[in-house]
């Protein structure tokens, strides 16, 4: 199986794990003096009267960058003042803008900027909470728990084995290691959980009992080897004589062994058998992601059995399968040829649906659904099964990108949709889909669209549902959404002592929506946010609160055109997402970021893959 654009993308991703250095395109000496000669004059002469000291706009406070070291120190930031500027949002319209001449040597300027060296930086205890190149072991996450046990034993956990949920950070995935913590809780689960599966494994995988027919016995050395080998599964990597020894210590206990040379017979070598296999479950070697420092410190290479679990992770939020587990026996893993091979025959496994279900719906702030359940006063047609649908929808959009090669512009724009039955007749595409028999109507199915209604996940349900409001839908929220989690333009929160937009009461109830927001955007302080979000969030006004397509809201007209603060205008979602593709850069370098959050939480990664 070839790859095509998304699987390259993943194949990037994972052969930049095994990178060792970064270079500098400009040295820092060259591009503070530039600073200081071109760029801060600009700074203090079209800024620094709306992002000064003192009650800085946007909490953009430029009067920091009083020099050119100090412009190297926060190079990072320059990225969303410099992306303003080249949006043409900053200035403002009712300010003096910047000619060409200086757009341009703001926007040169910054493509020159130096890398960062962090790969010739030590990380230490002191600086591990802030060192973008430190990587900190964690556990491993409910649902990649959850997955390796069903791919170790064979079946899925009952339902009645809970675990607690994990926290989150960084950009909302719950890879985090400073949020995955370990609790009496989870050590319970885990008993639980262990003792399930040794029990489940066992019972379809152990040498069955030999009749007592003068038949050879089952043997400490046989049982021994299938120790080792599902500990070498379990733990990743090849496992030594003295961890199999240990492990072995417990059979021999559970059966009560005078000496190594006694011999149990088979039923009870099988049932004491699953005291080591438990061990092996419970031990950090399984339920902990560690990557071991080399004596010489510093950052380094990924081995191959570490770049085969940080793929196996991503891909199938679970642990590497035998095919992988002997190329990273063999060192070939860290071919790049064998990487991008083994990324399409991941992809082609039905388990990549996991990369949808897990870095597709953390992504897209998805995972907590239930937390935004619309008013069924005002939508009686809602009920959680539709909800669970839209979430499997997003899932499903996701994967399916990678899994079939699709572009990676088609999250942003694509001509098609993939629904259940239910969904298309929710959003009104039920001509679309076969309704021959139950099995058809229940199925996920590709539908192409045209109008450019539908189609990106701009215009999911599960993502109009997420940016609405209990009763109405949000302009603001949809707007904030695309800014935040599609290009990675985030806006920060309210100043304090700002109101909310509130209901409209009295005099004002004729007010429409957009009428509301635009006599909210009066107010200075919150102008230069909601002149940024509003207007993308008008272009989804088309859909109601559960992703229905609308042309009134009540007795008014939808009007779903906007006004950026570039000046560019459109209407609709089809023109909003063709402005959002051109946008393509912001789009692919967040979206790569993402992955990489998801993969790690490690900045550094994010560093290689941009650069």
């Amino acid at each position: 199986m070839a790859l095509g654009t998304a699987g390259r993308l993943l194949a990037v991703i994972l052969l930049a794990l095994v990178a060792s250095s970064v270079a500098a395109d400009q040295s820092e000496k060259e591009w503070s003096k530039a600073y200081e000669a071109t760029i801060l004059p600009l700074m203090k002469s079209h800024c620094l009267d709306c992002h000064g000291e003192k009650d800085a706009e946007g909490e953009f406070n430029i009067a920091q960058f009083t020099s050119g070291s100090m412009a190297v120190k926060h190079r990072d930031s320059f990225e969303r003042i410099v992306k303003r500027i080249e949006l043409g949002e900053m200035p403002p319209e009712d300010s003096e803008g910047f000619t060409a001449e200086q757009k341009q040597a703001i926007l040169t300027w910054f493509d020159n900027r130096p890398k960062q060296k962090l790969c010739d930086e030590l990380a230490s205890e002191a600086t591990q909470k802030w060192y973008r190149g430190n990587v900190m072991s964690r556990r491993l996450t409910r649902s990649e728990y959850r997955y390796a046990i069903e791919d170790l034993v064979g079946t899925p956990l009952p339902d009645s084995t809970s675990l607690p949920s994990d926290g989150s950070g960084g950009e909302g995935f719950d890879t985090n290691g400073d949020s995955l913590f370990l609790s009496p809780i989870h050590l319970e689960s885990y008993l639980k959980a262990a003792d399930w599966a040794a029990s489940k494994w066992l019972s379809t995988n152990a040498p069955k009992p030999v009749a007592q027919s003068g038949d050879a016995a089952l043997g400490r050395k046989s049982i021994r080897e299938i120790v080792q080998r599902f500990a070498r599964r379990a733990w990743r990597r090849p496992i030594t004589e003295p961890e199999v020894d240990r492990l072995m210590t417990l059979y021999d206990a559970a059966i009560g062994r005078a000496s190594p040379e006694t011999e149990a017979d088979d039923a009870a070598g099988v049932k004491a058998m699953s005291q080591p296999l438990k061990a092996i479950l419970l031990s950090p070697h399984f339920l902990f992601v560690v990557e071991q420092e080399s004596p010489e410190g510093g950052v380094q290479r990924l081995t191959a059995h570490e770049l085969a679990m940080r793929l196996s992770l991503f891909i199938w939020s679970s642990i590497p399968d035998d095919a992988l587990a002997q190329l990273a026996d063999s060192g070939e893993i860290l071919s790049d040829d064998t990487v991008r091979s083994q990324v399409a025959r991941m992809l082609a496994d039905p388990k990549s649906n996991r990369l949808g279900e897990n870095f597709g719906l953390q992504w897209l702030g998805l995972t907590d659904l239930k937390s935004k359940t619309p008013d069924q006063e005002v939508f009686p047609d809602f009920d959680n099964a539709l909800l669970a649908d839209m979430q499997r929808e997003a899932s499903v959009y996701v994967s399916d990108i990678f899994q079939h090669d699709r572009r990676l512009l088609d999250l942003i724009d694509g001509d098609h949709v993939i629904l259940n039955q239910r969904l298309a007749e929710h959003y009104g595409l039920a001509d679309a889909v076969l309704k021959d028999n139950a099995e058809t109507a229940s199925s996920w199915e590709r539908i192409q669209v045209d109008d450019g209604r539908r189609g990106g996940v701009m215009t999911l349900g599960a993502v109009l549902v997420r940016t609405s409001h209990s009763r109405r839908t949000s302009p603001v929220l949809r707007g904030q959404w695309i800014l935040s989690e599609v290009i990675g333009s985030p806006v920060p929160p309210p100043p304090p002592g700002v109101p909310p937009l509130e209901e409209t009461s009295g005099e004002d109830e004729v007010a429409t929506l957009r009428e509301q927001l635009e006599i909210h955007r009066k107010n200075p302080a919150c102008a230069s946010c909601h002149n940024r979000m509003d207007p993308l969030g008008f272009g989804l006004e088309n859909f109601d609160a559960l992703g229905r397509w609308r042309t009134m809201d009540g007795e008014s007209p939808i009007d779903a055109s906007g006004r950026l603060p570039s000046g560019q205008t459109f209407s609709g979602p089809a023109e909003l997402k063709s402005l959002m593709a051109k946008r393509a850069d912001e789009f692919r370098k967040h979206f790569v970021k993402n992955c990489s959050d998801s993969l790690w939480d490690d900045p550094l990664i994010d560093l290689m893959i941009v650069s």
